[in-house]
């Protein structure tokens, strides 16, 4: 395609400060037509070089391409339902009014719990009094005695408030039904059967400058420097709540590139259409359809568009995607096919950085303006 129109603007982009670079990877039915970088991995402590192989910490596109997945996984598999309340896989949840909400709660937004809670306060203080306690089962007991504490701001099912803490029980669901970690299972049910790699969760204390991939290293793109984690962060997630369970949480903790998330949200297109049997077409549909919640855009994992959108002006009412803190996002429009990645990492000079939500829906529409308007044109 001509990419001219779409470099400019990512060019333009990077020269005003939205992010040192960034990754773009395209795919029109079904077939990858763009994979580019552009700008820098890192502008400090010295500029380094960006290319597509980079990793980013892909912040809370893990919701979908890990938590959400692999409960459709285990729907299908009949071990999970949505209809579950969360009282069946946490007793710790009895008696109180979290526990009457269920997974489709969780999965939609809509259980009641709210947004975030600061949870690796509570969590850093357990790891100071028990070093090595980060990534065991610990955190996760702790997090949830701490999540059962919140009151909730709504009844289940009544809004949608965009809640963290909701993914992390969905997290730790998927161990208990499972019986294996949850990077574990994702690499085994979806990952590893895709081939799409690099995706992958970096534990805490890891640490890696770069992820081997088929006998090549491939850089990680670092985030934001914080002083009380030591510095800049590089191959340890950025967000502080997933970094105090271990690395590894439903809710951010993936690190992966912008062709192997197209594996993966490729799957959930092609299922979406009947073509793969990687998900049931009516589980597929479910999930990335907006629910019947009061004033929710939110589907189950997914997100759909919603004015103003971040996917622009011209994705249909029937696609859907998801944004990451960090600065990174993805949105399928199943009606003409269209899979847009954009990974970058805005919080890496400014976490303040806001100029990423004008940029969004502007390359969007660049986009689809050069590969569906003027290649139909054609």
């Amino acid at each position: 395609m001509a990419a001219d129109p779409i470099a400019a603007a990512i060019d333009r982009a990077v020269h005003a400060g939205v992010f040192p670079g960034a990754v773009l990877a395209v795919s029109l039915r079904r077939r990858v037509i763009a994979l580019r970088a552009f700008g820098m991995a890192a502008s400090r402590p010295a500029p380094e070089p960006l290319n597509v192989d980079t990793v980013y910490d892909l912040a809370s596109l893990t919701k979908p391409f890990a938590t959400a997945t692999a409960v459709a996984l285990l729907l299908q598999d009949g071990r999970l339902s949505l209809e579950d309340r969360l009282e069946r896989h946490f007793p710790e949840f009895d008696g109180r009014p979290l526990g009457a909400a269920t997974l489709f709660h969780l999965l939609n937004h809509s259980s009641g719990l709210p947004g975030w809670r600061p949870l690796y306060e509570s969590l850093g203080d357990r790891h100071r009094l028990e070093p090595g306690s980060l990534g065991r089962h610990a955190p996760s007991a702790a997090a949830i005695d701490l999540i059962a504490q919140e009151p909730l701001l709504h009844n289940p099912g009544e809004q949608s408030i965009y809640s963290d803490l909701g993914f992390i029980l969905l997290g730790i669901v998927i161990e208990r039904v499972s019986g294996l970690g949850l990077a574990d299972f994702c690499k085994s049910r979806i990952y590893d059967p895709l081939d799409a790699h690099p995706l992958c969760f970096l534990r805490v204390g890891v640490e890696p400058a770069a992820i081997e991939q088929d006998g090549l290293r491939l850089p990680v793109a670092p985030t934001e420097y914080v002083a009380w984690r030591g510095g800049l962060l590089r191959g340890e997630v950025h967000d502080d709540n997933a970094y105090a369970l271990g690395g590894v949480a439903g809710h951010a903790g993936l690190f992966g590139t912008a062709a192997a998330l197209l594996k993966v949200s490729g799957a959930w297109l092609r299922s979406y259409h009947g073509v793969d049997d990687f998900l049931d077409p009516a589980v597929a549909r479910r999930f990335t359809a907006r629910q019947s919640t009061p004033g929710s855009s939110w589907g189950l994992g997914w997100d759909t568009p919603s004015a103003p959108s971040s996917s622009g002006r011209y994705f249909s009412a029937r696609s859907f995607g998801h944004l990451g803190f960090t600065g990174t996002s993805v949105w399928v429009d199943p009606t003409i096919e269209l899979e847009i990645v954009l990974l970058s990492n805005r919080v890496h000079v400014d976490p303040d950085n806001a100029k990423i939500q004008q940029f969004r829906p502007l390359i969007h529409d660049a986009v689809y303006e050069e590969v569906i308007e003027r290649r139909d044109a054609h």
